[in-house]
């Protein structure tokens, strides 16, 4: 079972936190808030943070601006992952992923299916890896930025995290590239 090894030493990870809302400002945004409060209490560093509307385009250029940033290690977007129009996060996230983590998507169903029954299936959460960076995508609700923090990231964010995680992996992220 996973566990936390405190013997070992944590190892903060720098995160941006991206917004996607056509109608909520920096001040409403509680979302995104949500999320700053929780990796930030877990000993993360808060690299940037931007709201913006949900255009796919501009979402993936703020995206590949974030890869670009050797100062970024993570960034989390919240909102435009559900079903309708102008839900464009997921289709951003993947116009960028280099690979996507499947199983991300998996288990953020999992863990909604247990709060929120069968209405979980209208979450497109995504989770993938560009230039070295991690990206997800989680939906818009503070529930689900807690669910998809609490239950997940705040676990594979974790060096000591048992008996794997995202960060122990981070320097082998960019192989291909220095195989060049």
């Amino acid at each position: 079972m996973s566990r936390i090894d405190e013997t070992m030493e944590f190892i903060p990870v720098r995160i941006a936190i991206l917004t996607v809302s056509d109608s909520r400002s920096l001040e409403q945004d509680r979302s995104g808030q949500v999320l700053v409060d929780r990796l930030q209490a877990a000993g993360h560093i808060l690299a940037d943070r931007k709201i913006m509307p949900d255009e796919r385009a501009d979402i993936a250029d703020q995206l590949r601006a974030w890869i670009a940033d050797d100062a970024i290690d993570v960034v989390i977007s919240t909102g435009g992952t559900g079903l309708t129009g102008r839900d464009v996060s997921v289709e951003a996230h993947r116009d960028v992923y280099e690979k996507e983590i499947e199983a991300f998507g998996t288990v953020f169903t999992i863990v909604s299916m247990k709060k929120i029954g069968t209405s979980a299936v209208q979450s497109r959460a995504t989770g993938g890896v560009a230039g070295g960076t991690y990206l997800f995508a989680l939906p818009g609700s503070p529930g689900a930025c807690k669910d998809g923090w609490d239950e997940i990231l705040s676990l594979q964010l974790d060096y000591r995290h048992r008996p794997c995680n995202f960060v122990e992996i981070m320097p082998r992220l960019t192989e291909k590239e220095r195989r060049k």
